[in-house]
């Protein structure tokens, strides 16, 4: 029986006191632990409970798919919707450039950006799950969705005249195409997040890790910022796409540099560091200011109306936005004849959109103090980007830099963004036209003020070099293959090498053998801490790692190497010393034929000292052998040579194998650990496992791990049951640490 008690000494320490027998798994399972009795559900009754509706189940699955209703009925009207209206119709107006901004990398005309900066944000209202995330346009979602439109519908497809030399395209049709394929991967993107949700697929998440999201966005942000060169310039160059963009796309703008617009360029300066003062003014003062200075809005009303009064484009040959439809448009059925040639990018874009979204999502939830399920963020972005896309809208997520204004600005529920889309609706339907004199390089100029915040994510570097060498290379290798490569082919550069990662780990543990902390039962490291001390003729070997196909040689290898005891040079040590024992009796005998006095051999091998020989003479014919720590007496000429010197291999009798970090085993790490078992018996030394959980002992048993030679008997819930135990069975005083 096990007695544990727990009593305060005077000095105010709380004791622990254990007083049990060793325990082993044989003991544990059939005398300790009793399984409890379930009868198993059949499938049928399985499929029946699952299937079957009742009013609760309804009602549950109707506030988890309409998120809406478990916070609309308990609305504080009014502690939140001040809050709210003001954070609102700030998210708003910095809304309204960024959709006009970002359409320009999505390879379709502004309108389409403010479409897009409506019906998702209005549909996020009803399904999302995140109080404070700003649904819509985004750079780096956008610049993918562009790299798309240009390779699928190039210039040159719609080239007048059929000639490329001239450069002359049918800019109109172009365009109306590139909407077309635009809205059918978002039909496609909507599609796959809904469907990856219904299957539960949003732990998709977990595999875009934080250094591989934060590289790639960086990546991202450099090719934003070369594509918009051109326009901040006011030069005419091709859009690049796939590998080594980013350079084609710098070579293009400095062969055209003489072309520069002055006055473009001189708008676009002015408007970058104005927004650019401004927004390091609403980071100084966002404690003060009651909300941020619209700085975009303010730039873009007033260059509008300096670019109508002073006929910029005629006079000046400053690129504008153009003409922008009063209204919304029709719904249409997307063109689902060019769903294959995006299947790949639409899976891509689909979990980028997504990875962003719920990242922002759960910190804002952790922040304030509520939960985002995963499951449902990615339905609801499926749902928006698919419902919207009817309407003509490209793929959406959430925006860093908006979901700061709406967070900051006192935004506490759905309805700041519901109110920031209301505003955008107001704009398209009755006052866009007025936006059509906009500059374009005063987009540029937004879209590249907005990437700061991305840039500044280049100080993971240090941080991370101080921290872990593997999440920076991780950093490293998304940043630079995704500005090499572009980020469809670098996104999976990344995930692959991350996984490779994970690989490594696995490949190379930290092994590491265990001593005894006096007077507890705690082992450590005897390598890292000068307390811990090996028990004599026992060594405890512990590995951080699971034992599977990929790693099972690498621990048996590091086994051997940490210990010093390599069965097969023990056994051709033995073979060698027998023939050369055999060798040395002979020429013994034959010198000393006739004499009565013989002399006998008195070995002792020892793997970590040497091996040494001590010749007696004597004429007693009784020998003592030192083997595996013990003292054996009475062995005779009579006996065999062989087994005379099997007893003399190595000073350890056993090895435990500290199983608490391993999670998990295949069949092919069970008969690693199985053969080990019965390789190193064969030189006399016990090999126990201790520290295995519950789990991983039903997979052993699943396993069939427990067949002779290996029995339950020889694992124990704890390493000091395994010393202690190991210490019995070979009948050695326990050293006084012990207990």
């Amino acid at each position: 029986m096990e007695n544990v008690t727990a009593s305060e000494e005077p000095s105010g320490t709380l004791m622990y006191r254990v007083e049990r027998p060793v325990f082993n798994e044989g003991y544990i399972d059939s005398e300790l632990l009793h399984r409890k009795k379930r009868t198993p559900k059949s499938c049928r009754r399985r499929i029946t409970e699952h299937l079957r509706c009742s009013s609760e189940k309804a009602k549950s699955v109707a506030l988890s798919f309409f998120p809406i209703l478990t916070w609309l009925p308990s609305y504080r009207l009014k502690e939140y919707l001040f809050g709210d209206i003001v954070s609102g119709i700030s998210t708003g107006v910095m809304q309204l450039p960024q959709g006009l901004a970002y359409a320009m990398l999505a390879a379709v005309p502004p309108v389409f950006g403010l479409y897009s900066s409506f019906y998702p944000v209005l549909l996020y209202t009803f399904f999302g799950t995140s109080r404070h995330i700003s649904i819509g346009t985004f750079a780096v979602i956008s610049l993918m969705i562009g790299g798309v439109a240009v390779r699928e519908v190039p210039d040159s497809m719609f080239a007048v005249n059929g000639t490329n030399a001239s450069q002359v395209v049918d800019f109109d049709a172009r365009d109306a195409r590139r909407v077309e394929v635009v809205v059918a991967l978002t039909t496609l993107v909507g599609i796959i997040q809904f469907v990856l949700g219904l299957l539960r697929f949003g732990f998709l998440a977990i595999y875009l890790t934080e250094p591989l999201v934060r590289g790639f966005t960086t990546a991202a942000a450099v090719h934003v910022s070369v594509s918009q060169l051109k326009y901040l310039l006011g030069v005419h160059t091709a859009r690049f796409n796939g590998p080594l963009s980013v350079v084609y796309s710098i070579e293009a703008v400095f062969r055209n540099i003489a072309s520069t617009n002055v006055v473009t360029l001189i708008i676009g300066l002015v408007c970058t560091v104005f927004l650019y003062i401004i927004k390091d003014l609403n980071e100084r003062f966002k404690k003060k200011l009651p909300i941020p200075i619209p700085g975009e809005i303010i730039v873009v009303i007033v260059s509008t109306g300096i670019s109508y009064g002073m006929l910029m484009s005629e006079n000046y040959g400053v690129e504008v936005v153009g003409k922008i439809p009063t209204g919304l448009l029709p719904p249409k059925i997307p063109d689902f004849s060019v769903f294959p040639n995006l299947l790949a990018d639409a899976i891509t874009i689909s979990v980028v959109g997504f990875s962003i979204a719920i990242s922002l999502a759960k910190i804002f939830a952790l922040k304030h103090g509520y939960s985002v399920d995963g499951n449902q963020e990615l339905m609801a972005l499926g749902l928006c980007n698919f419902m919207s896309s009817f309407f003509h809208t490209f793929v959406v997520t959430a925006s860093m830099s908006r979901s700061l204004v709406q967070e900051s600005t006192g935004g506490h529920t759905e309805i700041a963004g519901l109110l920031a889309s209301l505003l955008v609706l107001l704009v398209v339907v009755a006052v866009g036209f007025v936006f059509q004199p906009l500059p374009t390089t005063v987009l540029a100029a937004i879209i590249m003020v907005n990437l700061l915040g991305m840039f500044k994510q280049m100080k993971d570097i240090p941080v991370l070099w101080r921290t872990s060498k593997i999440e920076l290379a991780i950093w490293l290798v998304s940043f630079f293959a995704s500005v090499l490569l572009g980020l469809d082919y670098g996104l999976v550069v990344s995930m692959g090498f991350a996984m490779l990662t994970v690989i490594y780990r696995t490949q190379c543990p930290k092994n590491a053998l265990l001593g005894q902390i006096p007077d507890t039962g705690l082992y450590c490291d005897v390598d890292e801490y000068e307390e811990a001390e090996e028990c004599s003729g026992i060594k405890i070997f512990q590995s951080n790692t699971s034992i599977y196909f990929a790693n099972s040689d690498l621990y048996v290898s590091a086994l051997k190497a940490k210990t010093g005891i390599d069965p097969a040079q023990l056994l051709t040590s033995r073979k060698s010393q027998l023939k050369y024992a055999k060798r040395d009796n002979g020429e013994s005998k034959a010198i000393n034929h006739g004499s009565s006095l013989k002399k006998h051999a008195v070995v002792l091998l020892d793997v970590e000292l040497g091996i040494t020989h001590e010749v007696v003479n004597g004429p007693q014919k009784q020998m003592h052998v030192y083997t595996n720590g013990q003292t054996t007496e009475n062995h005779t000429e009579s006996e065999s040579e062989d087994d005379f010197f099997l007893q003399c291999l190595s000073p350890i009798h056993s090895i435990i194998l500290d199983f608490t970090p391993v999670n998990f085993i295949d069949s092919v790490g069970a008969k690693t650990i199985k053969s080990v078992i019965k390789e190193y018996a064969t030189v006399d030394v016990t090999v126990v496992l201790a520290g295995c959980s519950r789990i991983l002992l039903s997979d052993l048993r699943t396993l069939q791990f427990f067949c002779e030679p290996v029995t339950s008997d020889l694992i124990f819930p704890t390493i000091h049951d395994a010393v202690l135990h190991c210490k019995h069975r070979k009948n050695l005083p326990i050293c006084p640490d012990i207990h």
